[in-house]
């Protein structure tokens, strides 16, 4: 069971090892924990997730999941899910995070499995962008959402 503090960062299906590995280094940055759920595109031994980590991946917390329902049947009934979306309706400066907190990406080229968007459509949220993108790189957005669900729960002991 996670403290009811805790950040994690869960990624549906994620195919490029770069993204996942900077993800990584990011989740070390802030004490969070990396959930791979699915089928990954890549092997977690690949050079180039561990080169985008670099010598931070051997301290992240990383819990890997077979399935969307193994992880769902591994986490607390009170813990918030946040599900990250170009068609989110709520925009990421809207939602106060509470925690234990789980920021939730689909895959590079995929986004979600098509239920997940009825099924959460009242938990997507998107992070606004004011130039004509379809979408951020993974590892940005990720970046953003978390930096932003920590922003008000920051330490004092804080490098911000």
């Amino acid at each position: 069971m996670k403290s009811s503090h805790s950040l994690n960062i869960v990624l549906i299906e994620p195919e490029i090892p770069q993204n996942t590995g900077n993800i990584g280094r990011t989740c070390v940055g802030l004490d969070a924990t990396l959930h791979l759920v699915g089928q990954l595109g890549f092997s977690l031994d690949e050079k180039d997730l561990k080169r985008a980590g670099l010598d931070y991946w051997p301290k992240l917390k990383l819990k890997r999941h077979d399935r969307w329902e193994s992880f769902l049947a591994s986490i607390e009934p009170t813990a918030s899910l946040t599900f990250f979306s170009t068609h989110g309706t709520q925009s990421l400066w809207e939602v106060s995070f509470q925690f234990p907190c789980y920021l939730v990406f689909g895959s590079e080229s995929r986004g979600f499995p098509p239920s997940f968007y009825e099924r959460y459509k009242n938990s997507l949220v998107r992070i606004p962008t004011t130039g004509p993108i379809r979408s951020l790189n993974l590892s940005t957005a990720v970046g953003i959402a978390a930096f932003e669900a920590v922003r008000p729960r920051r330490p004092p002991t804080c490098h911000f």
